[in-house]
């Protein structure tokens, strides 16, 4: 399997999250009973899958190896891709710390946790877009033979050995009871 198709399915599981995670936010707007965990878990998913593990792919192998093909790091895509890796993750904090405030029963944070929550899932869903239908195609034309199979190696290695074995699949479940609590 191509290395950017590994990212794809990713991509896959995260925008699951992302639409359970607007989900619960949209119902805490209406003044629907949202259990704040739902939000404190998408964080932890976040966190642990797509910036522990999908982004850590991106960052520490696909867009180095980019840089090797000739691809500039600033003033391009990459440059792009990284800044919104970084604004996600500052939503992300703030939602969790909103979602912590909620949890402990300040109603005052309902409008924090919603605008991060769903200022992610914007920012996410075009970044996705962005790297399936742009940067990825363009790796795919930039990495090939030899290079692709060393970065499909490197992703297992980042995957196993850098992340723990079974952590993918503990978040993949994370994401499974996501979006079965929303959904009820």
């Amino acid at each position: 399997m191509q290395a950017t198709a590994i990212l794809k399915e990713e991509h896959r599981v995260i925008e699951r999250v992302l639409d359970a995670l607007e989900t619960a936010a949209n119902r805490l707007t209406t003044g629907s009973p949202v259990r704040p965990g739902v939000f404190l878990q998408a964080a932890d998913f976040i966190k642990g899958f797509a910036d522990g593990c999908h982004h850590k792919k991106e960052e520490g192998v696909l867009f180095p190896a980019l840089e090797a093909a000739g691809i500039p790091a600033q003033g391009g895509p990459i440059g792009v891709m990284l800044f919104e890796h970084e604004e996600g993750r500052k939503l992300t904090a703030a939602m969790r710390a909103a979602a912590e405030r909620l949890a402990a029963g300040d109603s005052s944070a309902t409008a924090e946790v919603v605008e991060n929550a769903l200022g992610y899932v914007a920012l996410l869903r075009q970044h996705i877009a962005k790297e399936d239908n742009v940067l990825f195609p363009m790796a795919d034309r930039a990495i090939q033979g030899p290079a692709q199979t060393e970065l499909t190696a490197a992703f297992a290695r980042v995957e196993h050995e850098e992340t723990g074995l079974g952590v993918h699949e503990r978040f993949l479940a994370l994401a499974d009871a996501i979006e079965r609590e929303v959904a009820q």
